[in-house]
This record gives C-alpha cells, structure tokens and sequence, in this order.
C-alpha cells in the first residue's frame, strides 16, 4: 500500500485515486502491484521555486534505510520523545550514532535567504524612517523659523492654534501624498517582479499600500507637529517687537 500526492494524482488523472492498483512496467522481473489508499496535501521537500512534483510514499521494511521520518508524540515534550527514541535506537542499533533533525529547521535551511532579506529590509527601512524624520524635524524648524512673523501676524489676527498647525502641516503632508503616488507603482512593480520567482506566493492587497500611505502620513503629522505646535503656542509679541 503507498500514499500518492495531489501531484501525481492531477498527473496520472486519477479523480478517486483511493484503491487504484499501480503496476511495475518491468516484464522481466516486475515488482508486486501497489495499491493506493490515500492522497496526501502537496508539500514542498525539495526547491521552494518549483513546483511540487509528483510524490509516492512507501513504506520500506529494508534495514538498509537511511532515514526515518518519526511523527512525536505532541503530549510529551521534545527531549522525552528523543530519550524515547534514542532508548529504541540503540537497542537495534547499537553500533550507530543517533543522529536526528527537525522538519521546521529543515524548512528554515530551505528559506533562510528570505528570512535574511526581511531581517535586512526591516533594518534599513528603520534607518531611512530615522533619517527621513531627522530630516523633516530639521526642514520643519526651517520653515517655522522662516514664517515666525507670519505666524505673529496670524495670531494677532486671532488665529487659532490649530490654524497655524493646519498652515504648517499641509504642505508637507501634500509632500508625503505626492512621493507615495510615486513610490506605490514603483514599489507594486518591483515586489511582483520578486515573488514572481516563486511558484507559491502571495498576493499583494490594496491595504497593504494604504496602510503605507496612512504610517507615512501619521509619521510625518508627528514629526511635524512638535515644531508647528511649538510655533503656534509662542507669543506674538516675541516675534513682532523688532518690526
């Protein structure tokens, strides 16, 4: 009796798989016949940039197997299902090292490039947020700097404190808005050219850029409120006593 994957179910055209007989084509010295009695979910055990390909699994009663594939037993911990088969190892197999591996550090081998790249990217796009804001800190007390007799003017005018945030914020959110335009197709081009290497991937959602657009924007009202609200909140007089 053998296991087949999805795989090799949709290749032969097998729509009930379950009890099909699978036949060695050797006239000379043909294998017994294999019976199907069950199709497992397609896996990836090889590349994760192919797709998956066509799987029988069989159980082999041969000693000379080179590997086990153990399912633990999830109500014990790992180091008393190893003990457990470490006791049963050695028994048959004295003479042998115990040697064992896991399937997710198995798995995490396969994909480690891409667990370095989000690492990586994380680490960067922390570095230009830092920077862009030390940036647009700087240009904010610029500006609130160049229009504080505006701002004076304003207020004694009997503007409010939320006016003058509102003059100041705008046109750099206007900034914002306008670079995410830009950046968005840029960005939705070259994310699908990447996950276009792989077989199995994700989509990419419409939120995913709105939720960039909504942290840029919030990021910048608050890096730019502490200068403006700090130039609303100064008194007029200060600013308009040398003119």
């Amino acid at each position: 009796a053998v296991l087949i994957n999805e795989a090799a179910a949709k290749y032969m055209g097998l729509a009930n798989p379950v009890g099909v007989l699978l036949k060695d084509t050797d006239e000379e010295n043909p294998d017994p016949p294999l019976t199907i009695i069950g199709v497992v979910e397609d896996m990836i055990m090889q590349s994760p940039y192919e797709p998956v390909k066509q799987g029988i699994f069989a159980y082999d009663s041969f000693e000379e197997s080179a590997y086990y594939n153990l399912r633990l037993n999830p109500g014990n911990s790992a180091s008393e299902n190893l003990s457990i088969i470490e006791n049963v190892f050695m028994k048959h197999f004295p003479d042998l090292p115990f040697q064992y591996q896991f399937v997710d550090q198995q798995y995490e081998r396969k994909f480690r490039s891409e667990v370095r790249i989000g690492k990586l990217a994380s680490i960067f796009t922390a570095l230009a947020i830092l920077i862009s804001c030390l940036g647009l800190f700087g240009l904010t007390s610029f500006v609130a700097e160049q229009r504080t007799k505006e701002i004076g003017v304003r207020k004694v005018l009997g503007a409010s404190v939320f006016t003058v945030w509102k003059m100041l914020s705008k046109d750099f959110i206007a900034l914002v808005v306008f670079s995410c335009i830009i950046a968005i197709p840029i960005s939705y081009y070259v994310m699908n050219a990447w996950l276009d290497g792989y077989t199995y991937r994700v989509s990419l959602s419409w939120w995913i850029f709105a939720a960039a657009i909504i942290g840029a924007i919030i990021i910048t009202l608050l890096t730019v409120s502490f200068q403006a609200l700090k130039a609303a909140k100064a008194n007029p007089v200060n600013s308009l006593r040398t003119e």
